[in-house]
């Protein structure tokens, strides 16, 4: 669907909007006024709906509609009905009313599958940009018989096999997991979710449409193979000391001399590098690890924030303390998960 912008361009000869078909309209293939109309009535249709990470399913929020199965089964009603008072058969009387007697009973026990049904959402994970992020949602059902085929799905998406399907166990719950893909780094609302069946007979669809509060924090997405850290500054007060030349960069360790203590074997490090290493305590009074967006080399603005990440995630797996600069935000040295989720926010928010 295009966006009503792209749909008309402005003309510069008359200047007036230009409609598909005249001559110069490169968006006249674009221009459907049927999806334009049905996207604007589900935008101000889903902007009505209240935001919540749980809801309770009732006569409310839960539509029904017949399928093509429904009215395909609806005209052969009717053929039958006509036939048989046509020819006054009997037995087509029978046959037709007892399809019709199905019918209804069908469309009655599709709707109380989702009717009186609860739906609880789980605040997603943080996630990297590129990757799906994952949400949990729990089914519960407090009636004595179970429910069948109940499918879970991201609203919007349209990918064939978007959708999750569950049985809900009597008086019990269930839980599935839906993936969705965010398009940027940042803070995002979850999308909007549908819950539907057409259990038992498939001639009619019962839906219902959510709009969860939850939000989630989409991280930049690593630098696959970053340079190594940056060397270490001197601490304030420390003195103009010379910076080590061991490796070229800061990474707070040496290596293991007998006798050093086993709380200062990095472990991490040593089961990547094959080799022992100590954590270098005098190195580490000097020098402090700054990881800033202003020395991250000549690249745009995303690339820098993937770059940082990837940093942020070298120095965690290291166990170094690290600080991270950024334009208008600075965030003092400290190591551990708390920092590191502390830091890659503050890439995804910059």
């Amino acid at each position: 669907m295009a966006h009503p912008r792209s749909a008309f361009g402005a003309s510069p000869s008359r200047g007036r909007p230009q409609w598909p078909g005249e001559a110069g309209s490169t968006a006249a293939h674009e221009w459907n006024p049927v999806a334009m109309v049905r996207a604007r009535f589900r935008q101000w249709w889903q902007a009505r709906l209240p935001l919540a990470d749980s809801i309770s399913l009732t006569q409310r929020n839960v539509y029904i509609l017949p399928t093509r199965p429904g009215f395909m089964l609806g005209a052969t009603l009717l053929v039958l009905l006509i036939a048989s008072i046509n020819y006054q058969l009997n037995l087509g009387y029978l046959l037709t009313f007892l399809l019709a007697g199905s019918a209804v009973v069908g469309m009655h026990v599709c709707h109380a599958t989702l009717r009186g049904l609860a739906m609880n959402l789980s605040a997603p994970d943080a996630q990297f940009a590129g990757g799906s992020a994952t949400l949990a949602i729990t089914l519960h059902n407090q009636r004595k018989s179970a429910r069948h085929g109940i499918g879970l799905a991201v609203l919007d998406a349209t990918h064939a096999d978007r959708w999750v399907w569950t049985d809900v166990p009597a008086q019990g719950s269930a839980t599935v997991h839906v993936a969705f893909q965010p398009t940027r780094r940042g803070l995002h609302r979850v999308p909007p979710l549908t819950a539907e069946t057409r259990f038992p007979l498939g001639t009619f669809r019962v839906w219902t449409v959510w709009r969860p509060a939850a939000q989630v924090m989409v991280y930049p997405a690593p630098e696959p193979f970053p340079p190594p850290l940056p060397p270490g500054e001197p601490r304030s007060g420390g003195g103009a000391l010379a910076q080590p030349q061991s490796s070229g960069e800061f990474d707070g360790v040496r290596p293991y001399r007998r006798g050093d203590p086993l709380k200062l074997v990095v472990w991490k490090k040593a089961a990547k590098a094959d080799e022992l290493v100590s954590r270098d305590t005098q190195q580490a009074q000097r020098y402090e690890l700054w990881l800033d967006h202003a020395q991250s080399g000549h690249l745009d603005a995303e690339a820098r924030l993937s770059r940082l990440a990837a940093w942020v995630l070298q120095a965690n797996k290291l166990a170094l303390d690290y600080g991270l600069r950024l334009p208008g935000q600075e965030i003092a040295p400290d190591s551990g998960e708390a920092h590191k989720r502390r830091c890659l926010e503050a890439l995804a928010t910059s």
